[in-house]
C-alpha cells in the first residue's frame, strides 16, 4: 500500500470524527483552544490506537484466513463505508457541548471502531502498522481540530457530505484491494 492510498484511508476514517467535531463546534457557546485540542487528541489518539489493536488481532489469525483476506478487506471496508454513507442521511444528531472525559471517551471510541476493522485488514495486507497508525492518527487530529473550528464558523452544512465522501473513499479502496487480488486490476 502506497502513501497516497494510506492517506485516502486516513481521510476516510477521519470523517466520522470530523463530523462529530463539526457538531461539537456548533454546540459550544464560546470556542476555546482547549476544545480544539481535546477533540484532536481524543479522536486522533483513538484513531491511531484502534488500527494497532486490529492489526494485532488480524496478525494473530492471519495464517487461518490468508486465502480470503482480500474478500475480508473488501467486505469490512464496504460495510464501514456503507454505514458511514447511511449515517450521513440521518438527521438525529444531537448537539452536546460537554467536553468531559466520559463524553469525549465515548465519542472517540464510537468514531474509531471502523479503524479497528481497518487495522485487521492492514494485518492481512502486511501494512507496516506504526507508520499507518501514525498517519491515521495525525490526519484525524488535524481534521478534528479543523472540524471544531468549521462547526463554530459555518454550521453543519458540510457534515453529511463529509461522511458520504469518507464512506465512498473506503468502499472504493476496498473494491480496489479486491480487484487487485483477483487479478482484474493491476495498478
Amino acid at each position: 500500500m502506497d502513501f497516497a492510498e494510506l492517506l485516502l484511508i486516513a481521510v476516510g476514517l477521519s470523517m466520522d470524527a470530523f463530523a462529530v467535531s463539526v457538531c461539537k463546534g456548533l454546540s459550544v457557546k464560546e470556542l476555546k483552544g482547549r476544545h480544539v485540542l481535546l477533540a484532536g487528541l481524543y479522536f486522533g489518539g483513538f484513531q491511531a490506537l484502534m488500527p494497532v489493536i486490529g492489526w494485532l488481532l488480524g496478525y494473530r489469525f492471519e495464517s487461518l484466513i490468508t486465502e480470503i483476506d482480500h474478500w475480508i478487506a473488501f467486505v469490512l471496508l464496504a460495510l464501514i463505508g456503507g454505514n458511514m454513507i447511511r449515517e450521513s442521511f440521518s438527521e438525529d444528531e444531537e448537539l452536546n457541548d460537554d467536553f468531559g472525559v466520559k463524553t469525549m471517551l465515548l465519542l472517540a471510541i464510537a468514531t474509531s471502531i471502523d479503524a479497528l476493522a481497518v487495522g485487521i485488514t492492514f494485518a492481512f495486507l502486511s501494512v507496516k502498522i506504526l507508520p499507518a497508525a501514525g498517519t491515521i492518527g495525525l490526519t484525524t487530529f488535524l481534521l478534528s481540530c479543523a472540524g471544531i473550528r468549521i462547526g463554530r464558523a459555518f454550521g453543519a452544512r458540510w457534515k453529511s457530505g463529509a461522511e458520504r465522501a469518507g464512506g465512498l473513499i473506503l468502499i472504493l479502496i476496498g473494491l480496489k484491494i479486491l480487484l487487485e487480488h483477483l487479478g482484474i486490476l493491476n495498478i
